[in-house]
């Protein structure tokens, strides 16, 4: 590190001394706390993302947002060149950064970290940072925290692409890198042609949606996806969108609103009732990048159908299948590799469901960044998560095969059904945010799946009946105490506590569960299905005691 850069550095971390007695740690979901306890980790994390394009030499993003959390809260996370998460091999760097008490141990890491990565810092050149932020009132001062991070690093510039939603900035990240145009207009321009190349290709005898409702009620979260998607949705036609709780309505973000609210309480949002029976309704969360559908009963006293995660997920693989079967009929075609990721907290009944169809279904740990990893060696990966949060992988590959097939159709109406499925199955491609789940691709491909199917979110939600199931957590003093295997599925430490779980879930019809510990908290999480509520709840609570027997812990 030359004299220019240490300076720079000393100078501007200086301005930003961490708050006494606070550790953060960097997770699927950055660092995330209170605003006010924030601006230093923001301001290292600027660094960081500008450390992270000089040793890619490549575009990276920085995100501040706090997705779901409560409006008084904030966050930052960096998006890879590939449009994706920080690698998990700087994660650590990132802890390290966030909770350096001086700016001399600062730069001291800085120093230790670039030689081991073998980053030079003299002459770096031009190096860029994409900077985004959600709707929160803390997002500002934190974005102007984030810049001076990133322009701490000699060469490195920030530009602040205002308010966004978070798979926006991501998708921007990888379009860039891609040398594609990357504007938050060429980002609706690209859903918006996708979607309608879609449409085009429905099936004429479905083309009227089978008299199907076409209006989709949205739910925004008092967020910044509302806006969005009424400025996507002027480029439809082909599909009407009714915004609700949108940031721009007055109502508090995530206050009795959006994804996380409808999907673990099972009610209706703000703005919701006995008016809405019968119509399609979506939920997205305060950043827009988790997606779940709902439907109101004509007498429902606030309670919903939820039509979660694991339902999209099979909506997709139902779809992209039926479009692989097409274009997989003659024995000369490769056959291309359909995967579906799910972890343990997808309800059983899905994955029977998913395994019935003949699909390869796959398990990793909780957290998007394993989830994506496993999608990525599919032709196709598909992965969600119950609380909406997922998307579709294609590799470079398959979508280079693609785009030879169809170069050679004139018109996507036109042709053999082989040929339009693999006009769809390109169009899916472009429609759906590779870099991560996105809550505005998500619906709309959605939309237009059930509009070729001519399926209303009734059919849609009676593909398979979810099993009753219960969550707990378990106070522990120690969680690493809690070893597990088998996609968290199999605990082989303290022994003894799998054989026991075993033999309790072994006395209820259709029972599963399995414990793991937390990755945030000192709890070990208990998750439980059976064939009843009675018998779900029956056996969490039988699991959490075994928990606490074997843990000498305090239940909670």
């Amino acid at each position: 590190m030359n004299e220019e850069q240490h300076s720079l550095l000393l100078n501007s971390s200086s301005r930003f001394i961490p708050p006494q007695g606070v550790k953060l740690s960097y997770g699927t979901a950055g660092f995330r706390a209170d605003a006010s306890l924030l601006p230093s980790t923001v301001f290292r994390v600027g660094i960081l993302a500008a450390l992270r394009s000089l040793k890619t030499r490549s575009v990276t993003g920085l995100m501040i947002t706090a997705s779901h959390n409560q409006v008084s809260d904030n966050g930052v996370k960096v998006a890879d060149p590939n449009g994706g998460m920080l690698s998990q091999h700087w994660e650590p760097f990132a802890d390290a950064l966030a909770n350096a008490p001086s700016p001399q141990h600062l730069i001291l890491l800085i120093n230790e970290f670039v030689e081991k990565e073998g980053i030079s810092m003299d002459g770096a050149g031009t190096l860029e940072v994409l900077l985004g932020r959600d709707t929160r009132p803390s997002g500002d001062a934190l974005l102007q925290a984030a810049k001076q991070g990133v322009t701490s690093i000699v060469g490195a510039v920030a530009t602040d692409l205002g308010i966004l939603t978070t798979p926006q900035l991501h998708w921007m990240v990888r379009a860039r890198n891609k040398g594609m145009k990357a504007s938050e207009q060429d980002y609706f321009e690209q859903l918006s042609s996708s979607f309608r190349c879609l449409v085009d290709l429905i099936p004429t005898e479905k083309s009227k949606f089978n008299g199907v409702n076409d209006k989709v009620v949205v739910d925004g979260a008092n967020g910044v996806g509302g806006v969005k998607l009424k400025d996507l949705g002027k480029l439809l036609n082909a599909l009407a969108i009714e915004v609700r709780n949108s940031s721009e309505d007055g109502g508090v973000l995530n206050d009795g609103v959006g994804a996380d609210y409808v999907q673990k309480e099972k009610v209706v949002p703000h703005g919701f009732g006995s008016k809405d029976a019968g119509i399609r309704c979506a939920s997205l969360d305060g950043d827009a990048d988790r997606l779940v559908y709902f439907i109101v009963p004509p007498e429902s006293s606030g309670r919903i159908d939820l039509v979660d995660g694991d339902k999209i997920l099979s909506l997709f693989a139902l779809f992209i299948r039926e479009q692989l079967s097409f274009l997989n009929e003659k024995e000369d075609i490769n056959q291309a590799r359909l995967g579906v990721v799910q972890t343990a907290y997808a309800n059983g009944a899905s994955t029977n469901y998913l395994k019935q169809l003949g699909l390869e279904v796959n398990f990793t740990p909780t957290g998007v960044k394993y989830l994506h990893e496993k999608a990525a060696e599919f032709d196709i990966g598909i992965y969600f998560e119950a609380n909406g949060h997922g998307t579709v992988l294609f590799s470079e590959s398959f979508v280079g095969g693609l785009e030879a097939r169809t170069n050679k159709i004139a018109s996507g109406s036109k042709g053999s059904e082989r040929e339009k499925a693999a006009l769809r199955l390109l169009a899916v491609s472009k429609l759906i945010n590779q870099a991560v789940g996105d809550a505005l691709s998500g619906l709309l491909l959605v939309e237009v799946i059930l509009q070729h199917m001519g399926w209303s979110i009734h059919r849609w939600n009676d593909l398979y009946h979810d099993l009753p199931s219960r969550q707990l957590k378990v106070k522990v003093a120690d969680r690493t105490a809690v070893v597990t295997t088998n996609a968290e599925t199999v605990v082989v430490s303290p022994p003894g506590l799998q054989e026991a779980i075993n033999e309790e879930t072994a006395r209820y019809p259709q029972g599963r569960c399995f414990v793991r510990p937390s990755g945030t908290e000192d709890v070990v999480r208990v998750y439980a299905e059976a064939s009843t509520q009675e018998t779900a709840d029956t056996l969490a609570n039988s699991v959490a005691r075994l928990v606490d027997q074997f843990l000498g812990s305090n239940s909670s």
